[in-house]
């Protein structure tokens, strides 16, 4: 890629931007560990929100969408839209509980729920298990992403975009806390939607060029649909080499938004795992059954339950609305330029071909972007990795030094030295994460490697906020069980695709977990009765803990609305997945006429199901406002 003068001021630019008004935090987030690592829960529902969706809009993610549309068609993203399900229950069933319980971290959680030193177990192993390798496996993926992204542009080594990237995360990580990373995150999500629409828009005129022989974006979409509604998938997801072929038989149609449920192995892991199982009992950070993560650590640090619920909503529709199509349409355009890993490899004979595959593709594209937009699809890259990885330093300093060192190691240390603190667990995490970086090969492979890890602990977080026999040894149990079972069942099954061997997990962990709840110990009776008393669980499975807590039923429906959330949870999915398909009708429509009146359709459920979702979210403010 050549990158003028004018493409490197821009770059400059765009990070003086994201990154001085950070600088002036820095005071503000080192007066105390609250400031730090919770923003002195003051943030309001608008930056809480713009800040989720900017750390899920990472470096890796637009590289994996083009993967699964390269492979499986625009229908692999199902992967991930399935898990809408589990985004807008957060919203509406436990965003006021978290906000509600008052914790710092998700993980003291744990000592206000359970009792006895298997609570205290639970919370440290997983401060470090969630904080240290989880989470740099995570930041790993991300990394990989900018490694593949920077060697096709630039022809950069793994090292050099390690360090090159490592300097600017870890010194404003380290520096502002929370209040610079969601400054950071704000700014940053403007710059990464701006260049990814450029992305779309010039790999639609490279389209148009070379099938029509004009540079025109909208004759490069007519084009483009045009060709690809006449293609498909042909090979099985197992398989590392798609093949595009002409519909003259069983196949996944590249353009449709749903799974050809006669393929089904593909249906299956594509659509059918993650729309019936994945999005309640697999634990993934970002859309994990329950909130948790750096979700709950933004729904904590809002400054009122109405922040909480209002930030988590806008999150949810900005991530699965407002981004997924430009990714999609650059991805699509990929492959009429590159058919296949060989044409990616002609064209950037200098990259590592260890490198390539087809999350490279996204990358690739990037070279038909025109002077000036380099810039800024640059400086939008590193927004994407920095958003993503400084969240991803702030949270897992935060488990590390608030859930374990302050916890466990030393109790009484003034803040000032647990702010130092975080600071060098910034530090030592992202090293970590380089060099984990550096044994992964692709987006998708780290991406079911996560899935697995987690398989089956899912429901276990939601039931622990309506169902008082779920114990700190149940998280034990689960987590042993998900972790041993992402080992062997593959082994034990080695014929099996990776659907099925996750089904199997779930069914092993959460079998395991729930006879833990019936026969394992149980939690401290008062202990159950202060958390009545403070987050007012709603459900049956409290029902005894209420009575003798003191808490009316007619409290608790107060506080909770559950029919009114209920009615939230669906008009909100509804929501999501009409507007998000009706812009696809509509962009399908420009090369196929018949998809208009599908779109029009889409567009009236939307228009429905969004005037009740705005009532019931205005219910629930100004419930949460009173």
């Amino acid at each position: 890629m050549t990158i003028s003068w004018i493409d490197w001021v821009i770059v400059l630019i765009s990070i003086l931007v994201c990154f001085v008004p950070a600088l002036f935090l820095a005071k503000r987030s080192g007066s105390s560990t609250t400031e730090f690592f919770a923003s002195g829960r003051s943030v309001p529902w608008w930056l809480a929100g713009l800040s989720m969706v900017a750390t899920t809009f990472s470096s890796d993610t637009p590289n994996w969408v083009t993967e699964q549309v390269r492979r499986y068609g625009v229908a692999g993203n199902w992967q991930w839209w399935a898990f809408v399900l589990t985004g807008i229950a957060t919203v509406f069933f436990f965003a006021r509980l978290w906000r509600r319980s008052g914790v710092l971290t998700d993980l003291e959680f744990y000592e206000l729920r359970y009792s006895g030193r298997e609570a205290s177990l639970v919370r440290g192993f997983r401060a470090v298990y969630l904080g240290l390798f989880f989470n740099c496996f995570i930041m790993g993926m991300v990394t990989l992403a900018a490694c593949k992204i920077a060697n096709i542009l630039f022809g950069l080594s793994p090292w050099q975009t390690i360090l090159l990237t490592g300097v600017l995360n870890v010194v404003f990580a380290a520096h502002s806390g929370l209040w610079g990373v969601l400054v950071i995150d704000m700014i940053q999500f403007f710059i990464k939607m701006t260049a990814v629409f450029a992305a779309a828009w010039f790999s639609l005129v490279e389209v148009g060029r070379r099938l029509g022989n004009d540079a025109n974006g909208w004759l490069g979409l007519k084009l483009l649909v045009g060709r690809l509604s006449t293609l498909q998938v042909v090979q099985g997801p197992g398989d590392a080499q798609p093949v595009m072929s002409v519909k003259d038989g069983a196949g996944q149609p590249i353009l449709d938004m749903m799974p050809n449920f006669s393929m089904s192995e593909l249906a299956l892991m594509i659509f059918i795992l993650p729309i019936a199982i994945s999005w309640w009992a697999n634990w993934y950070p970002g859309a994990e059954p329950g909130g948790g993560s750096y979700i709950a650590q933004r729904m904590l640090a809002s400054k009122s339950e109405k922040d909480s619920l209002g930030g988590t909503l806008f999150f949810n529709i900005a991530h699965y609305v407002l981004r997924p199509w430009p990714w999609i349409i650059t991805a699509l355009c990929s492959i009429i330029v590159y058919p296949d890993l060989a044409s990616i490899k002609a064209a950037f004979p200098t990259a590592d071909p260890s490198l390539i595959g087809h999350d490279s593709a996204f990358p690739a594209m990037l070279k038909f972007l025109p002077v000036g937009f380099v810039g800024l699809m640059i400086g939008g890259l590193l927004a994407a990795n920095s958003s993503t990885i400084l969240t991803h330093l702030n949270w897992g300093s935060s488990y590390l030094v608030h859930d374990f060192y302050r916890r466990f190691v030393r109790k009484d240390a003034p803040d000032s030295h647990y702010v130092n603190a975080g600071r060098l667990s910034t530090l030592l995490l992202y090293v970590f994460a380089a060099l984990l970086s550096l044994t992964m090969s692709s987006a998708q492979q780290a991406f079911q490697v996560l899935l697995s890890i987690g398989a089956g602990t899912g429901l276990l977080y939601i039931a622990r906020w309506f169902w008082w026999r779920v114990s700190a040894w149940c998280e034990i149990v689960a987590m042993v069980m998900s972790l041993v079972t992402s080992l062997a069942v593959p082994r034990l099954m080695p014929g099996a695709d990776f659907a099925t061997t996750t089904i199997v997990q779930v069914g092993i962990t959460t079998v395991a977990w729930l006879v833990t709840a019936f026969v394992g110990p149980q939690t401290d009776r008062a202990t159950l009765l202060a958390f009545v008393r403070k987050v007012k669980p709603a459900g049956p499975g409290w029902t005894s803990q209420r009575a003798e807590a003191g808490i009316s039923d007619q409290v608790v429906a107060e506080e909770n609305r559950m029919g009114t959330s209920l009615l939230g949870w669906i008009s909100g999915c509804v929501v999501i997945w009409s507007s998000l398909f009706a812009i696809g009708n509509f962009l399908y429509a420009s090369g196929d006429a018949s998809r208009l009146t599908d779109a029009w359709i889409l567009t009236a459920v939307f228009a429905v199901s969004g005037f009740v979702l705005l009532g019931v979210t205005r219910k629930l403010w100004a419930e949460a406002q009173g």
